[in-house]
């Protein structure tokens, strides 16, 4: 497991594909907290529950079955602001549905809010 962020992303789409209801996912990160985040504001997954077992901790995800495809982008690219609609044809598959969720210096966002606030930053992941 060398990313952490693709395997939670991976373990996901795995649990939405089968129909389960809620998630583990393990090992955790901060980033995948707040990619966890953008997800949750967007309405693709319900709660989201920390565990700490002393071991770097498990998130418990409450899934919607709201998710059609979600994952990584790899390599993660940078993204400009101006950049992000070119961005949205090549991973989302028509205008307005879907997220992509970008890495910025204000934090993690979606692509929407990283427009609104004229910001750039890192291409982390897709979902639609």
């Amino acid at each position: 497991m060398l990313d952490v962020l693709s395997n939670a992303l991976i373990t996901i789409k795995d649990a939405e594909a089968v129909g389960k209801g809620q998630v583990v996912i393990w090992p955790v990160s901060r980033l995948v907290y707040y990619v966890l985040r953008v997800l949750q504001r967007g309405g693709y997954v319900g709660e989201i529950e920390y565990i700490d077992d002393g071991r770097g901790g498990k998130y418990i995800v409450k899934l919607l079955g709201k998710i059609n495809d979600i994952g990584p982008v790899k390599p993660r690219y940078s993204v400009k602001w101006r950049d992000i609609p070119l961005w949205e044809q090549k991973f989302l598959p028509a205008r307005q549905i879907g997220l992509l969720v970008i890495s910025t210096p204000h934090g993690v966002m979606s692509h929407v809010e990283a427009k609104e606030k004229r910001t750039g930053g890192v291409l982390l992941a897709y979902v639609y």
